[in-house]
């Protein structure tokens, strides 16, 4: 979870009101945070990933304001029309098909604002930016470039410029391969032939999303006036990202403009502060928390969480800030009615009624299939979920659930087999004596159903087919099924030597020994076998 750094000083100038230090650190963890260390006038708060717009001194300030009683409801913040446009063309649709922008006048660059939009920018980059390649933000000195601006996708040789923190003219290409954020974000545009770009009226490079800006619009101490854009695969965290940054620059006293950005089929103003509303019952929040508040007193509380509220009956129609991506159902509101009213005030009560839990009867089966391998000597692992499409050999690609925005490169899917989890286990203890025999029973994703498995691994000088197939009868034999073997074929396992288990026709699994160019892929010295059964076809209630 993000630690956000803040200074109490400046905290404080932006409250605007005098609160000791003590008080910050005793009503801080009230909020949802947790209060990491103090030292001298700084603090350090870790707040939940779920609440970006608390990633700055200015969110924190505002929603403290809140939180006080300082001021209270809908924070609103004037945006004046600009004749400024973004035109975006549509060369960019299947490169990075989103972007959106905003003004920023009047700005004064002390060392507290660089910092803070420094730590924002850094912290919303690998949150909700995914690393940027969901989401990248660009800051720039506005009055150095010329709008109108275009956003579009160039061939990567077709342009040089200067970029950030360099002197010698590159292509889009050289960026990649020698500049320090070229080589560390080159992995978002891996895959395209065309790359996004910024430019302005005299086709100054603004901006290479999500690379690195040009040094054109490097911002210094003299800058007063921001352009601001954000570039993306989600037109929505787009807007989020802006409208944060936008949002703390205007806490310190700014002047916002928006920019008119214009794609083919539509036209959008940006930055957009329009509240969105979702309807509360009274009821509802209060049986959630157990709690009987009025409407009124509802009203109140989700006043200082900042929303605006507005009382129909029973019922409060609440304005959420453009800011806030995190609400998604009344339960969220309620959740935040709850911490405005407090933790420490919500009663204890004891259950009502009496009951006894008891395991599922999967989950049972499960537990007495981890029993039987402990007995047959193998060690229980719990592995990654995530894994990698290289590494689902054996898996046919149609059949692999991908993730849309994967943090790293190795969790760019769910796994839909287990045996590359295990092998991963071995790999790192491959320094630790031998024989090594673990298992694990865990779920997997095929086609986008889940499935639940049960695989194990073997790791020694006379590891082979005989010794899982041993293992595989003991499984069925235990179990109460019918010993049933057929060969098989599987990429993963040397010819010959791979054999399924099969119950009513139907394979359960499939067993034998790994081959060697797998073995050697996970840098393992030794014979390596290794089963993989359906769980759900084993289980009879």
């Amino acid at each position: 979870m993000p630690n956000i750094s803040l200074d109490y000083h400046d905290l404080i100038d932006l409250i605007g009101k005098e609160i000791p230090l003590e008080e910050l650190i005793e009503k801080v963890p009230m909020m949802g945070a947790s209060i990491e260390g103090v030292e001298g006038d700084e603090i350090e708060i870790e707040f939940f990933p779920n609440r970006p717009d608390l990633y700055s001194v200015e969110g924190v300030a505002r929603a403290l304001r809140g939180f006080f009683g300082i001021e209270t409801g809908l924070k609103t913040y004037p945006v004046e029309e600009s004749d400024v446009v973004l035109e975006v063309d549509r060369s960019v649709e299947n490169v990075r098909p989103f972007i959106v922008a905003g003004i920023v006048k009047n700005v004064e660059m002390t060392d507290y604002l660089v910092k803070s939009l420094m730590d924002v920018q850094e912290k919303l980059h690998a949150t909700l930016g995914r690393k940027r390649a969901k989401v990248s933000i660009g800051v720039h000195d506005f009055d150095k470039v010329v709008p109108p601006y275009t956003y579009k996708a160039v061939d990567p040789k077709s342009v040089r410029f200067v970029p950030l923190a360099k002197t010698e003219m590159m292509d889009m290409e050289e960026i990649l391969q020698k500049h320090e954020k070229g080589i560390d974000y080159a992995f978002i545009l891996e895959e395209l032939d065309m790359y996004p770009l910024i430019v302005d009226k005299n086709d100054d490079v603004i901006s290479f999303p999500p690379i690195i800006n040009g040094v054109l619009t490097t911002v210094t101490e003299w800058t007063r006036n921001l352009f601001l854009d954000v570039t993306g695969t989600d037109l929505a965290g787009c807007d989020t990202a802006l409208n944060i940054i936008a949002t703390a620059l205007a806490e310190r006293g700014a002047k916002l403009e928006s920019v008119e950005v214009k794609y083919h089929d539509k036209t959008l103003t940006t930055p957009d502060f329009s509240p969105t509303v979702k309807e509360l019952k009274a009821d509802y929040a209060n049986d959630w928390i157990g709690i009987s508040e009025s409407a009124e007193q509802i009203a109140k509380h989700l006043e200082r969480m900042r929303y605006g509220v507005e009382i129909k009956g029973d019922a409060l129609e609440v304005q959420i800030p453009a800011y806030r991506n995190d609400v998604l159902h009344p339960v969220d509101l309620t959740e935040d009615m709850a911490i405005a009213f407090g933790y420490e005030n919500i009663e204890d009560n004891f259950p009502k009624e009496l009951t006894f839990g008891s395991l599922l009867p999967l989950n049972d089966f499960c537990a007495k299939l981890t029993d039987l391998m402990v007995g047959y000597g193998y060690q229980e692992v719990s592995t990654l979920t995530l894994s990698s499409i290289q590494e689902q050999v054996g898996t046919e690609e149609e059949d692999i659930t991908k993730v849309r925005n994967p943090i790293t490169v190795d969790h760019t899917c769910v796994r839909a087999t287990i045996i590359p989890s295990l092998l991963y286990v071995l790999r790192a203890n491959k320094h630790h004596e031998l024989p090594q025999r673990i298992f694990e029973v865990g779920d997997v994703v095929k086609k986008g159903k889940n499935a639940r498995k049960l695989a194990g691994i073997s790791c020694h000088a006379k590891a082979s087919f005989t010794e899982m197939k041993s293992v595989v009868e003991s499984i069925l034999r235990d179990v109460g099924l019918d010993n049933e073997i057929k060969t098989k074929k599987d990429a993963r396992f040397l010819s010959g030597r791979c054999a399924t288990a099969v119950k009513d026709g139907k394979e359960i699994g499939v067993f034998g020994e790994l081959h060697p160019e797998l073995i050697t892929h996970y840098e393992l010295a030794n014979p390596t076998a290794a089963f993989e059964l359906d769980v759900l076809t084993l289980f009879q209630e």
